[in-house]
């Protein structure tokens, strides 16, 4: 039996919570969530246990930086599998933050979906295939900084990459 390793989550930024209550928003994602903590599945496996709706889910929690990713032999097959694990065993929150930023934060976080996917939109739109700088973004929408950053962070659409955002693509979509 391996042993496992102890990785903490720290969060120094409010909205880092966007993702992590939205990594676990519905019974889907939270049972995914404990069955990766539990073992190595392979994309297959999570399949055939959770949908299409399991592999989304995946994606997700591969753009949220929130899943291991190794090898995995399996009887019977001569090349191994991808295999995902959770991460992270424990979160450590460490911020603070003006009432303001978090009541957007969990605005965001707690938002309906079509509201948010009207918003997400604009933004997808707005970054393009190429992306663009974030500053540029927020000042073309009108939004915050808080609101812009917990916006993307929920987004399974986009991710930021430095001070970009930029539109997201899975490593289990190039296969």
């Amino acid at each position: 039996m391996a042993a496992s390793i102890h990785r903490i989550k720290v969060v120094n930024d409010v909205s880092d919570l966007v993702p992590i209550l939205r990594a676990v928003d519905t019974p889907l994602k939270l049972k995914l969530v404990q069955r990766l903590g539990e073992d190595w599945l392979t994309l297959a496996d999570i399949e055939r246990e959770f949908g299409v709706e399991g592999s989304k889910a995946l994606a997700f929690f591969e753009k949220l930086r929130l899943i291991d990713t190794r090898w995995v032999a399996r009887e019977g097959r001569k090349q191994p599998d991808k295999g995902y694990h959770f991460y992270y065993s424990t979160i450590n929150m460490s911020t603070t933050s003006p009432l303001a930023e978090i009541s957007e934060v969990l605005a965001i976080a707690t938002m309906g979906a079509k509201e948010y996917a009207k918003l997400e939109e604009r933004i997808f739109q707005a970054v393009g295939k190429e992306g663009r700088f974030f500053s540029d973004v927020a000042e073309e929408l009108g939004m915050s900084p808080t609101r812009l950053k917990g916006l993307v962070k929920r987004s399974e659409k986009l991710e930021y990459r430095g001070h970009r955002i930029e539109r997201f693509r899975a490593e289990t979509e190039v296969a």
